[in-house]
């Protein structure tokens, strides 16, 4: 297949209209078709930087337009599997933002729809796209850190919209699904499972310190790996610092990335300690739309697909259960 892949662009946010878009426009094999919001004005002015030929403001109407193969889906948490679904029953390719669902019920219904199609689905999880990801499944498949013995997880900065911020939907839980766990801690878990597949057990603690919302500024868990790792995991909203890290801890060797989404890493043998540059893409989303392209043009599975991507949410509700529930749980 050589044809060029045209894209509805459902939501119009920062991410969408940062790095999604671009990414959609100038990808190759790639274009930017159209563009759907509530709001017409934000569709309009995405289309009109990026060379879309149409806007809409009826998810139904776009849908219909024979033109459109693919869709990315780039909304609130709560519409992501919804309005995948329809994507699928309309014939229609699909790429959603992450995470898939607000929960693990809610995304197994993507699953399922994903079973019965021949069109491509999958969950814009980008970080599996990192050099650097692929860097540590080579070093773990050649077992360079000898018996990995601990992982390290850690997010933390400042999140305080307001009511009237059209960012505010992410700090509702009936729209996210949680807060900083939902949110970045998503991305992590999605790298976590990637490299070492389910933890096998967690215990976590949730609050809401410093905020006025019904989803958590704060998190702390303890997981256990298969063959018995640890991974420790915070994940927070109520600091004006910043920290993104992600550290793997074996019995012969170690490697760090602080802040996570650079293009450094510290790996350490023994006591030999290199820094090791592996640069990131300009647009962290164009990786993950030339992946799902060549999916579709290959008629192969893109690496992500929901069922993946379904991992992270069952992770996600065992951590808030064990929080809600005082106890280890196990998956």
């Amino acid at each position: 297949m050589d044809t060029t892949l045209n894209w509805l662009l459902v939501g119009t946010g920062d991410i969408a209209r940062k790095r999604v878009a671009p990414a959609l426009a100038e990808t190759a094999g790639s274009r930017l078709f159209a563009v759907c919001d509530l709001v017409g004005e934000r569709a309009n002015d995405i289309a009109a930087e990026f060379g879309a030929d149409k806007i809409y403001t009826d998810f139904d109407t776009a849908l219909a337009d024979s033109e459109t193969d693919a869709v990315y889906v780039a909304t609130p948490v709560d519409l992501h599997v919804p309005m995948a679904i329809k994507a699928i029953e309309a014939g229609k390719h699909v790429l959603v933002e992450k995470p898939l669902g607000i929960s693990y019920i809610n995304a197994e219904k993507a699953v399922i729809a994903e079973s019965h199609t021949e069109c491509a689905t999958g969950c814009a999880y980008f970080r599996r796209f990192y050099p650097g990801y692929r860097m540590l499944k080579d070093m773990l498949q050649n077992g360079e850190f000898g018996k990995v013995v601990l992982v390290r997880m850690a997010y933390y900065s400042w999140f305080d919209p307001k009511p009237d911020d059209p960012k505010y939907w992410r700090v509702v839980k009936s729209r996210s699904g949680g807060g900083p766990i939902s949110d970045m801690g998503t991305h992590m878990f999605d790298v976590l499972i990637g490299l070492f597949g389910m933890p096998e057990t967690v215990f976590a603690r949730t609050a809401t310190i410093d905020r006025d919302w019904d989803v958590e500024d704060s998190s702390a868990m303890v997981m256990t790996l298969p063959g018995g790792a640890e991974v420790t995991a915070s994940f927070h909203w109520n600091s004006k610092t910043w920290v993104h890290m992600f550290e793997i801890i074996g019995t012969e060797a170690k490697v760090l990335w602080q802040p996570y989404d650079s293009g450094t890493a510290v790996k350490t043998v023994g006591r030999n300690t290199e820094e090791i540059a592996i640069p990131l893409a300009e647009n962290v989303h164009k990786p993950l739309i030339g992946d799902f392209v060549d999916a579709v043009r290959g008629n192969r599975k893109p690496l992500v697909t929901f069922a993946e991507a379904a991992k992270t949410n069952r992770l996600v509700d065992a951590v808030y259960r064990s929080a809600g529930e005082r106890r280890e749980v196990a998956l």
